[in-house]
């Protein structure tokens, strides 16, 4: 059984069908619940409505939290604006595989976004990751 906070008494039956839970920004103090009787039920229940705020990061943070070489990797991105891997292995002073290697764990933890343009991969930093740059003083290392 599952009770929330909900503006009149009601009961729902799944019957088997399952609950969808969807997490919602727009969604205000109270979960609604979207009952077609067609249809799965669906729960559609409010989000914190604070952002998300990065801790501010000591001088060494970001190299502590990301490693050496994946900082330095999101920094030279992120100072670009748009790099391909080559650029970054070489301004970064890695391998090309390493280099590779780095932004695809930056990409997956969401820090770097990778588009093609032509025969070339272009890398980005995402607003996260450039918040997580501006929340300390890292500088890059090399």
């Amino acid at each position: 059984m599952l009770e929330v906070d909900y503006p009149t008494e009601r009961d729902l039956h799944l019957e088997g069908r399952g609950l969808l839970l969807v997490p919602s920004f727009f969604c205000w103090r109270r979960p609604t619940a979207l009952a077609d009787p067609g249809l799965d039920p669906v729960l559609v229940y409010p989000v914190e409505k604070v952002p998300l705020s990065v801790a501010r990061a000591t001088d060494d943070g970001l190299e502590r939290l990301l490693g050496r070489t994946r900082a330095a990797v999101l920094t030279e991105v992120a100072a670009a604006g748009a790099r391909t891997t080559s650029e970054v292995a070489q301004n970064v002073g890695i391998a090309m595989p390493s280099a590779s290697y780095q932004i695809g764990v930056l990409r997956d933890g969401g820090l770097v976004g990778s588009h093609r343009d032509g025969k070339y991969v272009l890398h980005t930093a995402t607003p996260l990751g450039l918040r997580l740059l501006a929340s300390g003083s890292f500088s890059g290392a090399r």
